[in-house]
């Protein structure tokens, strides 16, 4: 949450609880603070991150039309929404932003604007928006298998601390079946080095919001080797708290702050066309999906295949084991 949020929701407690004409008691006060603090954790802080970042970006949509980004106009929302979809925003992202707007205006003690819109031009307007992208053919990002893994890592070459480093993030997104957004948001102490390879302990992900954790289990590895790519980055990061993986800035040094998603996305392309693979058609996700679409042409079970992914629907797992047995008992095997 950003400091104009705090602030905001510290006042609109104050207003609430405030006795009539007396100072609010040091007792008092105290618990308002721990009550906007709990509430503050509600989501996730990747969540908070994205939402600041979302919001940012409709103040500027605003300032540079003459709008007021604070209440927001339904009708402003409902045109803001229109111009992410012409930007070719996903209507996933496009829900996001909507959501971000509202929660910053409740953060401010406003009515969210959808709250506010009785011929319901938001909620209109995103449902077009939706229909429209339905109808629209989307391509999916190719998995990355094993072996091509192992072609880009190779591709990885020298002792450079960004060499070493993307080596490991590389085969351990995929041996983990990680989202970019849990990779990047690793740290140090989540990390338990065991016999049989290693123990990753993932504190928040996209079905885990409440953060109670989850721990995965990555054998040493003989091909993608993703045990012995992360003790040769550890060597290097060294012991100190903090991110597993660190950025890089422009010179290739190493800095104390963690890598961004997009940068995990932007180095898979970059490896991927390296040995030859179309960049466009993968990014960070290719990882976790390669992971699945191995562990299904495998004839792993889904409960094993979920332990890693942590998907609760068995149906996406479903989905890799027939797309890896599309081939197997052909209909048109004997003839063809």
């Amino acid at each position: 949450m950003n400091d104009d949020s705090s602030k905001a929701l510290g006042l609109a407690d104050e207003a609430a609880l405030a006795p009539m004409g007396n100072a609010i008691p040091p007792q008092l006060a105290a618990e308002i603070e721990a009550a906007r603090s709990y509430r503050a954790r509600s989501k996730a802080a990747n969540t908070v991150r994205a939402y600041d970042s979302d919001w940012r970006q409709f103040e500027e949509w605003c300032w540079t039309r003459d709008l007021e980004p604070m209440p927001a106009m339904p009708e402003a929302v409902a045109t803001y929404l229109a111009s992410l979809a012409q930007a070719g925003r996903a209507d996933s992202t496009i829900g996001r932003h909507l959501a971000a707007i509202a929660w910053h205006h409740r953060q401010a003690g406003q009515v969210a604007p959808q709250h506010r819109d009785p011929r319901d031009v938001i909620a209109d307007t995103l449902a077009g928006i939706r229909r429209e992208q339905r109808a629209r053919p989307t391509r999916k990002k190719s998995a990355i298998l094993a072996a091509d893994l192992s072609r880009m890592i190779a591709a990885a070459e020298g002792q450079s601390p960004r060499a070493i480093r993307d080596r490991a993030v590389m085969a351990l997104g995929l041996a983990a079946a990680l989202r970019r957004s849990e990779l990047v948001a690793l740290q140090l102490a989540d990390l338990e080095l065991v016999r049989e390879g290693l123990k990753l302990t993932i504190r928040h992900s996209k079905t885990d919001q409440e953060g109670e954790g989850q721990v995965i289990a990555v054998p040493s590895g003989k091909v993608l080797k993703p045990g012995a790519r992360l003790n040769e980055w550890l060597s290097v990061r060294g012991g100190g708290a903090g991110p597993l993986f660190f950025r890089t800035d422009a010179q290739g040094l190493m800095t104390k702050e963690p890598m961004s998603d997009r940068s995990v996305a932007r180095m898979i392309q970059r490896y991927a066309e390296k040995v030859g693979i179309d960049p466009a058609a993968v990014g960070a996700h290719s990882l976790r999906s390669g992971f699945l679409t191995e562990a299904a042409k495998a004839g792993a079970s889904l409960p094993k295949m979920q332990e890693v992914s942590r998907q609760k629907k068995v149906e996406v797992l479903l989905g890799y084991v027939r797309d890896a047995a599309v081939f197997d008992s052909h209909a048109g095997e004997s003839f063809l």
